[in-house]
């Protein structure tokens, strides 16, 4: 199954009307997740992905599609906190792939 497959399974989506902006959040989010863990830009399009942070930008890729309108968005659109949850959990799972450098 690919990333596409996984994020559009996560979201339960059966359309394919956003399949092009789900694309773009997954290559953000797959990004992000470079950045974070100090590896250089398409590391991921060249090694195999963790499964960590496979699901961090799972997580992430869904994050942003539930909240491109600017809200919270999701399941828990009417909690504050939950968009900074997300970002507290997909910052753990990067973390535990990170290439610590000093």
């Amino acid at each position: 199954m690919t990333m596409f497959e996984k994020v559009k399974a996560n979201l339960i989506l059966e359309h394919d009307r956003d399949d092009e902006l789900l694309q773009t959040y997954i290559t953000t989010a797959t990004s992000y997740a470079e950045s974070y863990q100090h590896l250089p830009e398409g590391h991921y399009s060249k090694n195999a992905m963790p499964p960590t942070t496979e699901q961090a930008i799972i997580m992430l890729s869904s994050h942003f599609y539930e909240s491109r309108d600017g809200s919270t968005g999701g399941f828990f659109a009417d909690n504050v906190q939950a968009g900074q949850q997300v970002w507290n959990t997909v910052n753990l799972l990067l973390r535990l792939d990170r290439d610590w450098k000093v």
